[in-house]
């Protein structure tokens, strides 16, 4: 408005002005617009139509129960080292790859289908209702479960029964995924705990030099560490391997073997227990050469590697495992089997 015109509206009388008022609100600029005229789909008024719209609703059903088959066959069958190359993204696991695809197809395929069939074949007629009070009435109750039931009707869930029976297996199998994928809290263990890489014949290797040991090579009040023939710092699996099969060697005077197995399992004096602490697993690497004594640097446990390697100090709950070693003909030093009893931390099912 211009200042004129404002002016003009402050000189009139409030009653002129109330009045003119009460003619703008009954214009009301925004009234009701109404609902447009209801259009019918081709599936409305041409059942070919509609069971054509059925069967692609059941394809895609039908395609997410393939896809949740495939995940959890991928996941049982594909190794987990493998890697594939894939454009434009590189090399990536096989099994992830394969996981991410097959799920994301059995999940949007559910969603895919029931869009469709929500689009094509549920009623989509536009209903206005008028509020009213939030306590229901009996008279409101009854009209709840009269427009469930006629939209029930108008789903053609019960008439549908390609799309719902497909519907029904697919949503069935889609959780198998989250089943399947339990397994991986963990595989049980079985008895990998239980046994390392040394065996009947395997030569002990200097740690260091990656050279077998002969007799020689180890001085009295030394500690010398080996690990099993065969093994390389470029396997996949040697930390898990070598956590297990760590070894350490000391050469005493006969006469200081108190024990008499550890004597009969060593050779010329040189003895070999396991490395890896039976404590929460460390390794051991401090030796005390006047008492024979092993000291693990985090919770200082002691072993006594003259008296079968038994504990003598801290909270480690048992002695350290023995390897039974000999000289083979080529003057190497080599294991006569596995240690007798798992190494490290103890843990429940050890026998």
């Amino acid at each position: 408005m211009s200042s004129h015109e404002i002016s003009e509206a402050e000189d009139k009388l409030p009653e002129e002005r109330g009045a003119e008022s009460a003619v703008r609100l009954a214009e009301d600029p925004f009234a009701d617009p109404g609902l447009p005229p209801h259009e019918h789909r081709v599936q409305d008024i041409d059942e070919r139509a509609a069971r054509r719209s059925e069967r692609t609703v059941a394809l895609l059903f039908t395609v997410s129960m393939v896809a949740t088959i495939a995940f959890i066959a991928a996941y049982v069958a594909l190794p987990v080292d493998k890697y594939i190359y894939v454009f434009p993204i590189g090399h990536i696991s096989a099994l992830n790859f394969a996981l991410g695809v097959t799920l994301g197809i059995a999940l949007f395929t559910i969603g895919a289908g029931a869009v469709h069939w929500a689009r094509t074949l549920m009623s989509d007629e536009e209903i206005a209702d008028e509020r009213h009070p939030i306590e229901a009435s009996p008279e409101v109750k009854s009209k709840v479960l009269d427009d469930f039931r006629a939209g029930a009707k108008e789903s053609g869930f019960g008439r549908r029964k390609l799309a719902r029976n497909t519907l029904f297996g697919a949503l069935a199998l889609v959780p198998l995924s989250g089943v399947v994928l339990l397994r991986d809290l963990g595989p049980l263990p079985g008895t990998k705990l239980r046994h390392t890489k040394w065996a009947k014949g395997k030569r002990l290797m200097n740690y260091n030099t990656m050279q077998p040991l002969r007799p020689e090579d180890i001085s009295v009040g030394s500690l010398t560490f080996a690990m099993p023939e065969g093994m390389s710092e470029e396997q996949h699996d040697f930390q898990t391997e070598i956590a297990k099969a760590a070894l350490m060697l000391v050469r005493l005077q006969p006469e200081n073997i108190k024990d008499k197995r550890e004597l009969d399992w060593s050779h010329e004096g040189i003895v070999a227990f396991s490395k890896i602490c039976t404590h929460v697993g460390c390794p051991i690497n401090l030796y005390e050469q006047q008492t024979h004594h092993v000291l693990c640097p985090c919770h200082q446990s002691t072993f006594d590697l003259s008296d079968g390697g038994r504990v003598i100090f801290g909270p480690a709950g048992h002695a350290l495992p023995q390897l039974r070693i000999r000289a083979n003909d080529q003057g190497y030093l080599e294991a006569m089997g596995d240690f007798p009893e798992p190494v490290g931390p103890a843990y429940w099912e050890r026998g």
